[in-house]
C-alpha cells in the first residue's frame, strides 16, 4: 500500500533541527517565518526572555488593503519591508533569519529580501 507523506511533518522536523543552532537574543531577535497557503507571518522572536518584539502578517488591515491586488510573493516581500521598519523603531538592527523549515525560495526569500530592503542585517 502507498502511503502519502505528511509535508509538513518532515517540514517540522526540519524546522527543530534548525532551531537547535538558531538562537535569538534580544540584541539579536531569530525572524521567524510562517508560511500558510494564502498568508505569510513574520515574527521577531528573543528566546531568552520568550517574547515577540515584532510582528507582521498579510492579515494586517494595512498590509491586507496593499496586498489586495498584489501576487502572494509580492505580498511578503512587502510584510518583509514592514516588519523591518518597525524592528527599527524598536532598534533592532540585526537579526538571526529562520525560515521555518521551509525551502529558501519563493515566498521565504522574498521575505528575506524585503527585510533587508527594509533596513535589518542578516
Amino acid at each position: 500500500m502507498i502511503k502519502k507523506t505528511d509535508k509538513n511533518a518532515i517540514r517540522r522536523v526540519r524546522h527543530y533541527r534548525v532551531r537547535k543552532k538558531i538562537n535569538g537574543t534580544a540584541d539579536c531577535p531569530r525572524l521567524n517565518v510562517y508560511r500558510s497557503l494564502n498568508n505569510i507571518y513574520v515574527q521577531l522572536i528573543d528566546d531568552v526572555a520568550g517574547n515577540t518584539l515584532v510582528a507582521a502578517s498579510t492579515l494586517d488591515k494595512s498590509v491586507r488593503e496593499q496586498a489586495a491586488e498584489m501576487t502572494k510573493s509580492e505580498a511578503s516581500h512587502l510584510v518583509g519591508k514592514i516588519a523591518a521598519e518597525k524592528a527599527l523603531e524598536k532598534g533592532i538592527k540585526t537579526v538571526v533569519f529562520d525560515r521555518g523549515g521551509y525551502l529558501y525560495t519563493g515566498r521565504v526569500a522574498e521575505v528575506a529580501a524585503g527585510a533587508r530592503e527594509g533596513g535589518l542585517e542578516f
